[in-house]
């Protein structure tokens, strides 16, 4: 779990392919079946459909075959914006929730969160929340997270365990409640750390899914750093975790569903492109 400790340093389109047809301009009488033309008179059956440039279904060849349907262009799921192929393969297909954190620089502990959903595979992805101002590490991002670095891990992970010193608000999530959440001290900028794990989201990052937020198991090793959480803001860059206002974590909280598998992704603007 990372505590914070007081610091001085900072398909393509549809093609309609009709069949060649020869035309046949057929006179049909009112009284009897038979058609006049330029060579002659012969016999057509009466019930005979003739359309422009197209023989009807009792035409040789064309018989029983449907007349072609309307141009219907694909219509493609909607894809999250403003991320990049490998950013979205790394999404599970069976994931219907994802938490998108964009940081706004490599280096930068400011971002923005937004929920998105996909209720529909086929309509796709959809926000399920506004932008919301929020923070990660005090220098930025990284694609292998170490401990102490003092960094975010990059990447998707799972969202499956919540917990905190407040009463759960709601939540689906598995919720651990317990007095361990109590912080103190200050943060990177002299702000105190007080009621910043009221609420919290533990990021399956080094860790084992669905275990209390407060599990010391870290299965790629200590050196590797964990704890990485979702918590309440305290006005100040955090050591590796993501904090969102108070408010939102609430919400968050509540809209959060185990059965849609959710994720996060999180990463600085750049790096969610690739």
């Amino acid at each position: 779990m990372s505590v914070f400790r007081p610091s001085a340093a900072r398909r393509p389109p549809y093609a309609v392919c009709a069949g060649t047809c020869a035309a046949a301009i057929l006179l049909l009488t009112a009284c009897d079946n038979t058609t006049h033309t330029a060579t002659g008179t012969r016999d057509v059956r009466v019930g005979a459909t003739v359309s422009a440039g197209v023989a009807g279904p009792q035409a040789d060849g064309d018989r029983g075959r449907a007349a072609p349907g309307p141009y219907a262009p694909r219509i493609s799921p909607r894809e999250i914006p403003a991320l990049g192929p490998k950013t979205r393969f790394a999404i599970p297909a069976d994931s219907r929730q994802a938490l998108v954190v964009t940081g706004d620089a490599y280096d930068s502990s400011l971002s923005t969160a937004v929920l998105y959903t996909r209720d529909d595979p086929a309509q796709g992805w959809r926000a399920a929340t506004e932008r919301w101002p929020a923070r990660n590490a005090l220098n930025g991002w990284t694609d292998e997270h170490w401990e102490d670095d003092l960094r975010t891990p990059t990447g998707v992970y799972g969202l499956t365990s919540a917990g905190g010193l407040l009463d759960p608000p709601g939540t689906m999530l598995p919720y651990n409640q317990s007095p361990a959440f109590a912080v103190s001290g200050e943060g990177f900028d002299g702000e105190s750390l007080e009621g910043s794990f009221d609420y919290v989201i533990a990021i399956d990052y080094n860790r084992i899914p669905g275990a209390s937020p407060l599990d010391q198991k870290r299965p790629l090793g200590q050196e590797r750093g964990g704890g990485i959480w979702i918590h309440v803001d305290h006005d100040g860059p955090t050591q590796g975790c993501i904090s969102l206002p108070e408010d939102r974590m609430r919400e968050l909280l509540r809209l959060l569903d185990p059965a849609k598998k959710p994720v996060v992704v999180m990463g600085d603007v750049q790096g969610l492109e690739r």
